[in-house]
């Protein structure tokens, strides 16, 4: 399903962030938890279907809304949109831009106020009623969507105006609308006879259950938690990482032990200084193996029908599989291209591995031979952890020297100093002044030359029901048609929340992945698009923006200022900043192998003429042949792979934080060059070229026009540390 018109279009981009990808995560539920049936008494929708009252141009009134609300909200809105979808389709006039295209993107109703609401629901405040509701409901919006993507007598006006676009006098935005709505109808199946539209209409809805299904099954495993009954068991832990363990043990009953909970924020710092290594294996397994266990979480016979339908689908469409069918709108433009650029890093990052697993198996044979730690051969659950001590022994840095520094909103106020200094934008904290959906978000009025721009909405701890891993939305864009002028945006994280009375301390890798999340934010703070349908980027472009906000994390400005000490309040010693940048290319290997591994089988995956019927199988001959290092494991393994399989978004398109990266580290150096990365004038370009245009033309165009050529990957490896011959 792709948008097709302004009416639906906020709606459909966010039912297909939301509901097949957010909307999958809900807590973990009961086979006897009754799902909420349309027909019961609900209460009065309005909260969602009204335009939003308040300050900023209005605000989403959180305090207002309950999960009861959705079915009767979904009825309504749906109803809505369909008439004012009818209202232009059905025009007796005949088709022009203004009353077809232009109608459609200005026309605005209440189902593009519903979907902000409901992916915070389905991703940050998933309960089991939520489950319940996206159950019932993802297969009824799969279908409305459908059936207006495929309505015949609209794409016949969007067509009529497509065949005569180079007689209408339009201008380049104009154009560039035209030519996509209509790319969107026929990629969408507007072409397709009625027989082949109700196929794709029966492979939509059939997926959407799926996706659905699949993330409830992963999220099933990651609510687990590993139950530790001893402190001498979690020996070599920081006493800050400890005591989150204790809170999330309290909160499941088990007050006076500790619970390490089955997701990436609790496995990735216990494997790292943990020096129990039998519970650093139970630990490591527990986490691999999410949604493969066999059981009622197991998610294998799930995938296999995804990808079947998948195929059907690119089929029915006309294109050779799912991967040439997703990667028909982005800048690779091919399963080719992008496999070119991965298979051009893969040798030099498997490489890279070999030498550091070196390192480390010399120096757990020194240890040993010194009796002082076993006679082991390194494993997956122990590369962490000797990463560490090599990191340690190399360049004298150790990363729980650096963690004391980065308190979690010092850090965040730094994002924020770099935003200033690079794009004028000031974030003044809010909080408590506008209705929140969690008490733990927090909100920034951003401005930007005295004039409010956005909201930023903050949303940092893990916690249940939320899913994991770290994300950015925005619940209302920038537009000038529509004249919205303040952005509401929002980050996503699952932060470990400090023990009670205690900060949150944070790594230099959850500082990054602020920053990362941060970019986003910005990309959107900062759009001026003036038609909605051109806001939106390709996904090989969409981490981007993000990924060139992390270089500034660790420049000696942000650190200086904000890595503070939170106990003495003193600044990070220039000494430990600068084994951080001396460090800055250690263990690229595993972070380079552990990514490209997932993006290449993501590739693999789908880029063929026959579905796979046994993921496990696949994941393990595909990985045999590309000669994966036997001490890594996929950063994300198939049956947990959510990337891929709770939504369409990122399948055959993992390989985009890559392809963005190459653009990344070449802008990177585009700053470089200049002496200064705080450079006005780069600064400027960047934003004026790239971030505010959203997709107004062509990205690769773009990026030439900043750079004045195309982006040299010789800067990636350089970043790196790889070999740049």
């Amino acid at each position: 399903m792709k948008p097709v018109s302004g009416a639906i279009l906020l709606a459909t981009t966010s039912f297909l962030a939301t509901s097949t990808a957010a909307e999958a995560r809900p807590m973990p539920q009961s086979a006897t938890t009754p799902a909420t049936p349309a027909s019961a008494a609900a209460p009065d929708p309005a909260p969602m279907l009204d335009k939003w009252p308040g300050p900023y141009e209005g605000v989403p009134q959180w305090d207002k809304v309950t999960p009861a609300m959705f079915p009767a909200a979904f009825e309504k809105g749906m109803a809505e949109a369909r008439a004012a979808f009818a209202k232009i389709r059905d025009n007796p006039a005949a088709p022009t831009f203004a009353n077809t295209i232009e109608a459609s993107e200005k026309s605005t109703t209440s189902i593009s106020r519903i979907f902000p609401v409901w992916g915070v629901y389905t991703s940050n405040l998933a309960t089991p009623q939520v489950q319940a509701i996206a159950r019932e409901w993802s297969p009824k919006l799969s279908a409305f969507f459908t059936e207006l993507n495929l309505d015949p007598k609209m794409f016949q006006r969007v067509k009529t105006l497509y065949d005569a676009r180079d007689t209408l006098g339009l201008n380049v935005q104009q154009m560039r609308l035209l030519e996509r709505t209509y790319r969107d109808y026929v990629t969408s199946g507007a072409l397709l006879d009625a027989g082949q539209k109700a196929e794709i209409k029966r492979i939509n809805g059939a997926l959407s259950t799926l996706y659905t299904e699949f993330s409830r099954k992963v999220l099933a495993d990651e609510e687990t938690a590993i139950i530790v009954d001893e402190s001498a068991q979690l020996a070599g832990l920081p006493d800050s990482f400890k005591a989150s363990l204790a809170e999330e043990a309290k909160a499941r009953g088990q007050a006076g032990k500790w619970a390490i909970k089955n997701t990436r924020s609790s496995m990735q710092p216990f494997l790292m200084y943990a020096t129990n290594r039998d519970l650093r294996e139970k630990v490591y397994n527990a986490y691999i193996n999410r949604g493969d266990n066999g059981d009622a979480n197991d998610t294998n016979a799930t995938i296999a029908s995804i990808l079947k339908l998948r195929q059907e689908r690119a089929k029915i469409l006309g294109f050779k599989n799912h991967a040439w069918y997703r990667m028909d709108d982005t800048m690779a433009e091919t399963p080719d291209n992008a496999m070119k650029l991965m298979m051009s890093v893969w040798p030099a990052a498997v490489a890279r591995v070999k030498q550091e697993v070196a390192d480390m198996q010399a120096l757990a044979d020194q240890e040993a031979a010194a009796g002082k730690g076993p006679k082991i051969t390194i494993q997956p659950w122990d590369y962490r952890f000797y990463a560490e001590k090599v990191r340690k022994a190399k360049y004298d840095l150790d990363e729980s020297e650096v963690k004391p520094y980065l308190e979690l909103n010092n850090i965040l106020q730094g994002a924020f100093y770099a935003a200033g200094r690079l794009y004028g934008l000031e974030f003044t904290e809010n909080t408590g002044k506008i209705p929140v959906f969690h008490p733990d978000v927090r909100t920034f009025e951003v401005t930007r030359g005295g004039k409010p721009v956005g909201i930023f909405y903050f949303d940092a701890f893990a916690r249940a029901g939320k899913r994991s891993g770290a994300w950015a939305t925005s619940y209302r864009s920038r537009s000038g048609l529509r004249g919205d002028n303040i952005v509401l945006a929002s980050n996503n994280n699952n932060f470990t929340k400090g023990g009670a009375g205690e900060p949150t301390l944070i790594s230099i890798d959850d500082a990054s992945t602020l920053f990362h999340e941060f970019g986003h934010a910005l990309h959107s703070l900062l759009g001026k698009v003036y038609y909605p349908g051109l806001a939106g980027t390709p996904r090989d472009f969409v981490e981007y923006p993000s990924q060139v906000n992390e270089n500034w994390l660790l420049t000696p400005d942000v650190l200086n200022r904000y890595a503070k000490h939170y106990r003495t309040g003193e600044p990070i010693p220039a000494a430990l900043v600068a084994k951080i940048e001396k460090a800055s290319t250690f263990n690229q290997g595993f972070d380079t192998v552990e990514y490209l591994s997932s993006a290449i089988v993501d590739m693999k995956l789908h880029n063929r003429d026959q579905p796979v019927t046994d993921p496990d199988a696949f994941e393990r001959e595909t990985l045999a042949e590309l000669g994966m290092p036997k001490e890594i494991v996929m950063r994300h393994r198939l049956p947990q792979f959510n990337h891929l399989f709770s939504s369409d978004a990122y399948s055959a398109g993992y390989y985009s934080y890559l392809w963005s990266e190459t653009m990344d580290a070449d802008t990177w150096a585009a700053f470089e060059e200049t002496g200064d990365v705080w450079n006005k004038g780069v600064a400027d370009k960047f934003r004026t070229i790239l971030l505010e245009t959203g997709n107004e033309t062509d990205r690769k165009d773009a990026y030439r026009a900043f750079r004045g050529r195309d982006p040299d990957v010789k800067a990636l490896f350089k970043r790196r540390g790889f070999p740049t011959e």
